[in-house]
């Protein structure tokens, strides 16, 4: 984040320096000339609104009280919610231009940006979240689901955060329903506070009723939910190279592992084939394991929350206590790592699996342990 603390802007002038916001950041200048609804942003391009989105930011009074750490946190979020746009900005049938999951696609590039940066896990974890919701209270209050993502905003980076991201936004854009929108976003801050989540982490009464809540929302959350689990499912998570084997070996060398690489090298199955056949017989073995009440690990990469969502939803048929392991390593250790192995992964393959990064956080399991291995 040193690049960002170094462009942030600081007191006594709070300046905005643009010029060299640009020269720093190619995916800055990416944003120039990119197309927006003329409707909600008659300001001009998307780097003209993450510009001005900046500057309202550095105008904000709510901001500049912060400190300083959190005040650069907030300044990147705010440079990078919209860096997907270039990817996700379409012309429909009709010629008005959308930007159709430019959210979560930003918060894919986020990571991947923060990371080869050499950010820190959580203060990358922050921004990328703050990006991911960033539109969250503008029309929060139409959401069915309102409290379960304001909780899992909560658990991830903070609402009061996204309450200020959201209004240097809105204030960074000409549009005629400004003001509704910002009274939208008031709205949300007091709904955050009145479930006592806009400046901390929801609070539940125990690891196994927030587990419960995110999987059953309609849930009291402040119920005290009966721990029932009789084994513990350990779900590995990272790129190749991140030293999962290694970590399973000295960390956790007593239960049994389902092993998909292991599975592939039995099944003679190449990285880059058809990986159901792989994916079937691992689920076999862990539904054994599962019906013997046997606790063991799942070793995979599992880089995205859908890959994880499924050995997860089924260890929590089966009443096992989920524990998610996500290990990484900076790219140059990443790509060192694989040039000594004797069968590396495909280059193609794990560009796709860094493109498909989704860090696991608190809402998926029991318990979360985030570590880098360099």
């Amino acid at each position: 984040m040193r690049r960002f603390a170094e462009l942030c802007p600081a007191p006594p002038l709070w300046r905005t320096d643009w010029a060299a916001i640009r020269e720093a950041f190619p995916w800055v200048r990416a944003l120039a000339g990119v197309e927006q609804d003329p409707v909600h942003h008659a300001e001009g391009d998307v780097e003209t609104h993450t510009r001005m989105a900046c500057e309202a930011l550095a105008d904000l009074a709510e901001w500049r009280a912060r400190p300083e750490e959190e005040r650069v946190l907030l300044f990147a979020a705010t440079l990078l919610h919209d860096v997907a746009k270039p990817l996700c900005t379409r012309k429909d049938a009709e010629g008005r231009v959308t930007a159709h999951g430019h959210s979560r696609r930003g918060d894919l590039m986020v990571r991947r940006i923060l990371w080869e940066s050499g950010a820190p896990i959580a203060r990358r974890e922050h921004v990328a979240a703050l990006v991911r919701h960033h539109q969250l209270p503008f029309w929060a209050l139409e959401r069915p689901d309102l409290r379960e993502l304001a909780f899992r905003v909560s658990l991830s980076a903070r609402n009061d955060d996204l309450v200020l991201l959201a209004t240097a936004d809105i204030l960074g854009r000409h549009c005629g329903d400004v003001a509704e929108v910002l009274d939208n976003v008031g709205l949300y801050a007091e709904y955050c506070a009145e479930q006592r989540c806009l400046d901390r982490p929801r609070d539940f009464p125990s690891d196994h009723a927030r587990f419960r809540f995110f999987r059953r929302p309609d849930r009291d959350p402040d119920h005290a939910a009966y721990d029932d689990t009789r084994a513990t499912v350990t779900v590995m998570s990272g790129l190749p190279g991140a030293g999962k084997d290694h970590w399973i070996r000295t960390r956790l060398p007593d239960p049994p592992v389902v092993s998909l690489d292991a599975l592939r090298a039995e099944l003679g199955i190449a990285p880059t084939a058809d990986q159901r056949p792989v994916a079937a017989a691992a689920f076999e073995r862990a539904r054994a394991h599962l019906r013997a009440g046997r606790s063991f690990v799942w070793n995979a990469t599992n880089v995205s929350r859908d890959l994880r969502g499924r050995v997860i939803g089924l260890a929590a048929d089966y009443r096992a206590r989920v524990e998610i392991v996500s290990l990484e390593a900076p790219p140059e250790v990443l790509r060192a790592r694989m040039a000594r192995r004797e069968a590396p992964v495909p280059p193609s393959v794990v560009e796709r699996l860094i493109r498909r990064w989704e860090c696991p956080d608190p809402t998926e399991a029991h318990r979360l342990l985030l570590e880098t291995t360099a």
